[in-house]
């Protein structure tokens, strides 16, 4: 009896460990989910060139910045101007890292400028892109696009951060992007290597940010010639983005592979920017696994 009484006891005690060790694991629904061959699958996503936190009216306040992202009801964010403890003007904060947290998402980030820290020990100074997810990003890379020399008025350093997202079992490749604000030669060439790195991959492509020109400029035509731009799909050329107050220019863009139908888009509305945000409700289909 007191044999059977010792093994009953362990057996429980077993049993209670294992279920305590399959409890203790993160489950995340949407790493287990999928949607079949064909089927359709609605996403929200954003572009935001979000100022380094300072809004429309000077003040810094990284939370109405958050908060927009919140409302807005997006799943995949793509953000510009982030500052990475840069400096006293975003209070050195890490940025990227803070919104995730706040809202509740996986980020990446992607450092443009790099410099070193102000005293030693510190973190370095970064600034530059960074995307959000509700769902897993599962791969992220930072290409560092070509910037001419220019010996008067020289350019920022820009980048293309590339990143593989799992959407429901389907490998997005989602890329962010912020290019040269002074010439018309860089953002020529600064869109000629987007295209030429993303048409690298295979598989469905969503494309936002900043380009800092016009719908009908030369380097903004060479983008619309091969993926979708869908504000323009949707007959919504005058939702302009920036300045904040009396917007006039869009410059702000989210672009798709032909596979991804765009259903909706819209500039929201607040001073948390110099910039509007602008969000996009778009239809994946997934046709086989891509990576």
């Amino acid at each position: 009896m007191f044999k059977k009484s010792l093994i009953l006891v362990f057996i429980v005690i077993l049993s209670v460990i294992t279920m305590f060790s399959f409890n203790s694991q993160p489950i995340f629904a949407e790493e287990k989910a999928s949607f079949e061959r064909g089927k359709q699958s609605n996403i929200k996503v954003m572009s935001y060139n979000i100022h380094h936190g300072e809004g429309s009216d000077t003040i810094l306040d990284l939370k109405r910045i958050g908060d927009v992202i919140k409302q807005s009801g997006a799943d995949i964010i793509g953000l510009q101007e982030v500052d990475n403890h840069f400096s006293e003007r975003s209070n050195f904060k890490d940025q990227a890292k803070w919104l995730a947290k706040y809202v509740g998402m996986h980020y990446t980030y992607a450092a443009n400028l790099d410099y070193e820290p102000l005293q030693v020990d510190q973190h370095r100074r970064q600034y530059g892109t960074a995307v959000l997810s509700k769902y897993p990003i599962l791969s992220a890379k930072n290409h560092l696009l070509t910037n001419i020399p220019y010996p008067v008025n020289p350019t920022e350093q820009r980048g293309l951060l590339e990143t593989v997202i799992n959407v429901r079992g389907n490998h997005i490749h989602f890329y962010n992007t912020h290019l040269d604000n002074k010439r018309a030669e860089q953002r020529d060439l600064q869109v000629r290597e987007i295209l030429k790195i993303a048409n690298h991959t295979k598989g469905s492509k969503i494309l936002v940010g900043d380009f800092n020109a016009t719908p009908e400029s030369t380097e903004m035509l060479k983008m619309t010639s091969q993926y979708n731009d869908a504000f323009d799909v949707l007959g919504q050329n005058e939702d302009y983005t920036y300045p904040v107050e009396n917007p006039n220019h869009r410059i702000d863009y989210i672009f798709t592979s032909d596979d991804i139908k765009i259903s909706t888009g819209e500039v929201l509305k607040t001073i948390a920017s110099d910039h509007l945000p602008i969000t996009a409700e778009l239809a994946l289909t997934k046709m086989k696994d891509n990576t």
